[in-house]
């Protein structure tokens, strides 16, 4: 599984975490769903986009791309861009639209190309880096999950009991227990690849947590 595949398995879980890392939560987020999206007659797919429902036309449709490479061959905005307006006049949606760049770390912004400056400061186009979230007073559970996916291997196994730990104690509404402790777990057979999922268990504390009856309960729920 690639680092984006993480990201996007993350805001298909929970929608509300992408309107939480724009700073605009939205007590509608629950009604997006996250997919991918051929675009037609061209071999350009779009990994991330989030629809609301089809009637609900108030509100917009979200494109996101996730970089956590560098950007040898300098295509990162211009495939960027010219998915989403193929995409806009294929599916011709009534909806208004935001595209959003997400970089694991600021050093991989290889900067805006001339030809999209129009976007620099324009209400539809926003970048985010990952590893300034920790500048943010307070990141919530979803945000720190995001935030684990960028953490170097000898940080993350800290970070990540941390997180264990205020998911067994807080009481949240965008993401339930049991599956802020499987998304722990599938980051960590990503970024620990030469380890088995029992190690991995072992590592983090989970192989004695799943056994509990509170575990078993908050996964039946998520």
């Amino acid at each position: 599984m690639q680092t984006d595949s993480l990201f996007y398995l993350i805001f298909q879980t929970s929608p509300g975490i992408l309107f939480e890392l724009i700073g605009n939560p939205n007590e509608r987020a629950s009604t997006y769903s996250f997919a991918s999206q051929e675009v037609k007659q061209t071999s350009f797919r779009i990994d991330g986009i989030m629809v609301p429902p089809i009637y609900a036309t108030d509100l917009p449709i979200f494109f996101v791309e996730i970089q956590g490479y560098k950007d040898t061959k300098n295509v990162l905005y211009s495939s960027f861009f010219s998915q989403i307006f193929l995409y806009l006049h294929d599916y011709q949606p009534k909806n208004d639209w935001q595209a959003i760049l997400i970089f694991t770390k600021r050093s991989l912004e290889p900067g805006l190309p001339r030809q999209y400056q129009d976007f620099a400061n324009s209400s539809r186009f926003r970048r985010i880096y990952l590893d300034e979230l920790s500048q943010r007073e307070e990141l919530s559970i979803g945000l720190s999950l995001l935030q684990l996916i960028g953490l170097k291997k000898d940080i993350a196994p800290i970070k990540a009991k941390q997180l264990i730990q205020r998911a067994r104690q807080e009481a949240t509404d965008v993401i339930s227990e049991g599956k802020i402790l499987e998304l722990i777990e599938t980051i960590f057979v990503y970024k620990f690849s030469d380890k088995s999922r029992q190690e991995i268990e072992e590592m983090l504390g989970l192989n004695e947590l799943k056994q509990t009856k509170v575990y078993q309960e908050a996964l039946e729920e998520g």
